[in-house]
């Protein structure tokens, strides 16, 4: 194994340091794969029907993915509804580092573990079970066999056990009627997943994806609204699931959709997407113009207080709904503009993720900023589907923009010094970064999946970095070196809710030489 091009930091030339000069090669008995960005046509022609049998036949993996019932096909080997099973050549990701042949298959054991007996939730609360996320990055980042059971075995301690599955309430989903009698209900989640498995094993991750969440009828438009709550967790497992070719996870999460609330869709997304005029019109404006615009409303700023339970629904929705929406239904991308658009997304919300911080304080994470981020990787993979249609791609995408500008303000619109990221000192390089967050001895996966959304999104912004993006250049290894330094010690990895002085009154202060 080769890495080239490694330059120390101190020296005129240490911005060469970037995950795209890492060269490898791979020995035959241990499958690795090097860094990667899928760079395939956004959206490429449907396939004739005759040239997906001939696939089909080829190669049972892409069988699996299609909208060709998995059923059909005889390779034990592969992934299926209900058989995580992942391949480290085939099934690395949109951006994996060295993956280790023993480390797929530890993953797949474990996870195939964690689908059998634990619920999506961990406590009554609705807390959310995190080990899909963490196992899959770590295995992505090049994390060990060793690391992956260790994560797993930290984080199963404190899992619950999901309701039995109840043959005749799956049977009874069948009917969309009955189906949407049963949303939202936590103790459904086992149901639930024992249809979506049943459905995608008969039909195919692309048919069932159209026609549960995208097919524009009540019960996918209350699937869509679902997708997005509980801070985006449904989306970002659903990420997962597509991002790494796992139908079984896919599953997993329509089945975690299914039991989230649709308030967010009702009350915000729906009501921003009639305001815009409907889905892919023509964006007059970036994500980051209109975060700078956001920054100086007042009116937008006051209407989020410390004491709102939820401070979404409790304050901006409650105080100035009419101007969040004005915002939100600006935010619009037609087909031609995705490849900017999806850029200059990941660049803002890792802009304003790293660069909300106190100057008076140590440098800490806001826990809900890094979900816009977490969330973003998946997008390459979402906008390059060949069985998803350009409106629903569209869709998504927007969705996820609006997610973003009302997550900010509900920290209540902190301010982005981006000095905070330029002066910051990238001690460690990416191999470095990757190594530590996939070993970290307390992180449940957020921490892990924040340095390869960062390291991702230095690969997609890079073509785009002449259009004035914020972070560009050494910021990006800059802002890896914040994530791992911020989340070592005793102190808490994260602050939550940014903006507000209180959030960071039990936080140490910065340290000054």
């Amino acid at each position: 194994m080769k890495i080239h091009s490694f330059r120390s930091i101190g020296s005129k030339t240490h911005q060469t340091n970037r995950i795209t000069n890492i060269i490898q090669t791979r020995p035959i008995n241990r499958p690795l794969r090097a860094l990667s960005l899928s760079f395939s046509p956004l959206y490429p022609p449907p396939k004739p029907r005759s040239q997906l049998a001939g696939l089909r036949r080829a190669s049972p993996h892409f069988a699996s993915y299609s909208s060709i019932p998995v059923s059909e096909t005889q390779n034990p080997a592969m992934a299926t509804a209900t058989k995580i099973q992942l391949d480290p050549v085939k099934d690395a990701g949109v951006f994996s580092f060295r993956v280790q042949e023993n480390a797929a298959r530890v993953a797949s054991q474990v996870l195939q573990e964690d689908m059998e007996k634990h619920h999506v939730f961990f406590n009554q609360e609705g807390f959310h079970n995190h080990i899909v996320h963490g196992i899959l990055t770590i295995y992505a980042l090049g994390g060990s066999a060793e690391d992956i059971q260790a994560h797993y075995d930290r984080n199963k301690s404190y899992q619950r056990r999901p309701y039995p599955t109840k043959q005749d309430t799956v049977k009874a989903m069948e009917d969309s009627t009955k189906f949407q009698q049963y949303l939202g209900k936590g103790a459904e989640y086992a149901n639930f997943l024992a249809f979506f498995q049943h459905a995608i094993d008969t039909k195919g991750v692309g048919e069932v994806l159209q026609e549960y969440v995208f097919s524009g009828d009540h019960r996918a438009e209350s699937m869509l609204c679902r997708l997005f709550g509980g801070l985006i967790h449904p989306l970002i497992h659903l990420g997962f699931g597509l991002e790494f070719n796992q139908p079984a996870i896919v599953a997993q999460a329509l089945a975690q959709a299914a039991v989230h609330e649709e308030w967010m869709g009702l009350e915000f997304f729906l009501p921003a997407e009639k305001l815009a005029g409907g889905i892919g019109k023509p964006g007059k404006k970036t994500l980051l113009q209109l975060l700078n615009e956001i920054q100086t409303d007042q009116a937008l700023k006051s209407s989020v207080k410390w004491s709102d339970v939820n401070k979404i629904r409790d304050g901006i929705l409650v105080r100035a709904p009419q101007q969040m929406l004005d915002y939100a239904s600006q935010y619009t991308v037609s087909k031609d503009q995705v490849p900017q658009r999806l850029s200059d997304m990941i660049n803002t919300v890792v802009y304003y993720a790293s660069a909300a911080q106190r100057p008076d304080k140590e440098v800490k994470f806001d826990f809900f900023f890094i979900h816009c981020v977490n969330s973003s990787i998946f997008f390459s993979k979402i906008m390059d589907l060949p069985y998803l249609d350009d409106k629903s791609k569209l869709r998504l995408l927007e969705w996820k923009g609006r997610m973003d500008l009302v997550m900010y303000v509900s920290r209540n619109s902190p301010n982005l010094p981006l000095n905070e990221i330029t002066q910051y000192p990238a001690k460690a390089d990416w191999e470095t970064l990757f190594s530590r967050s996939a070993a970290h001895p307390s992180d449940d996966g957020h921490l892990a999946k924040l340095v390869r959304a960062v390291a991702h999104g230095q690969n997609v912004c890079k073509p785009f970095e002449k259009d004035g993006l914020p972070i560009s250049g050494d910021m990006w290894l800059q802002i890896g070196n914040m994530a791992i330094d911020s989340t070592t010690g005793k102190e808490a990895m994260w602050v939550r809710s940014t903006g507000f002085d209180e959030a960071w009154e039990n936080l140490s202060e910065r340290a000054r030489l």
